[in-house]
């Protein structure tokens, strides 16, 4: 038989666990591609169910993609080909959360309020955020001052921080859009602000590669998209809040 003491400890030591489980459990994270109850009660709603591809559509398109674009094991995959994507609900002001992982050497990009355009592309008139490779994609070393690295508003702002941690890895993305004022999060830093429609603005529209995009951000409410860029991108727990 145990002495008092020992049983003592051992009782401690069992009641310890009991009371230690529950709060271990509420602090595992969720499962992917799921609303906790405090963000369904804050107006967040998912942009991908884990399963389907309901609530997305070629851009352009009527329907979702028929090659190219993949869900599989709670993943949203592109392979290289079958063109942008784009929500089939618009957006004006939101919060806009993801994960995602891009190949060796990938590149792909988000894409909000963004316009749809017979015979122009996405980029014609939707900012985007940037996703790529910085290590393995000549697209790194291209623009001006790191402005085409994950993070970045493409070719316009550079992602400063720079905290991708690599390609084969989850990086978790947020975009803030109200009104004009726009936030670029990845990794839980803030990369970059920037305010629309400004004189400030305008004059970098007019030294960039958007000079003749006379859309380009100037929607008040548009579509979130997902770029194909021609290498393997895949995306998970995409959730809103509208503001």
């Amino acid at each position: 038989m145990p002495s008092p003491a020992r049983a003592s400890l051992v009782l401690f030591a069992l009641v310890s666990l009991a009371l230690c489980a529950p709060a271990r459990a509420q602090d595992a994270p969720p499962p992917p591609n799921t609303l906790t109850a405090e963000e369904r009660a804050d107006g967040w709603t998912l942009l991908f169910d884990g399963s389907t591809p309901d609530g997305w559509r070629g851009y352009g398109q009527a329907d979702f993609p028929d090659r190219g674009w993949s869900v599989e094991d709670g993943v949203l995959t592109v392979d290289g080909a079958g063109g942008d994507i784009i929500t089939t609900d618009t957006y004006g002001d939101f919060v806009l959360r993801l994960e995602w992982k891009i190949a060796k050497g990938g590149n792909s990009g988000i894409f909000y309020r963004a316009l749809e355009q017979p015979d122009r592309a996405i980029y014609w008139s939707a900012p985007e955020m940037q996703i790529l490779d910085n290590a393995h994609h000549p697209d790194a070393l291209r623009g001006e001052n790191g402005n085409r690295k994950a993070g970045s508003l493409y070719d316009l702002i550079p992602a400063d921080p720079q905290p991708f941690t690599g390609h084969g890895e989850w990086q978790e993305a947020m975009i803030v859009v109200e009104g004009g004022h726009v936030e670029h999060w990845l990794n839980g830093r803030k990369v970059l602000a920037y305010e629309l429609w400004t004189p400030a603005w305008y004059r970098m529209l007019r030294d960039s590669k958007f000079r003749s995009h006379p859309e380009f951000g100037d929607a008040r409410t548009g579509h979130i998209g997902l770029q194909e860029h021609g290498t393997t991108a895949h995306f998970r727990n995409i959730k809103i809040k509208r503001l």
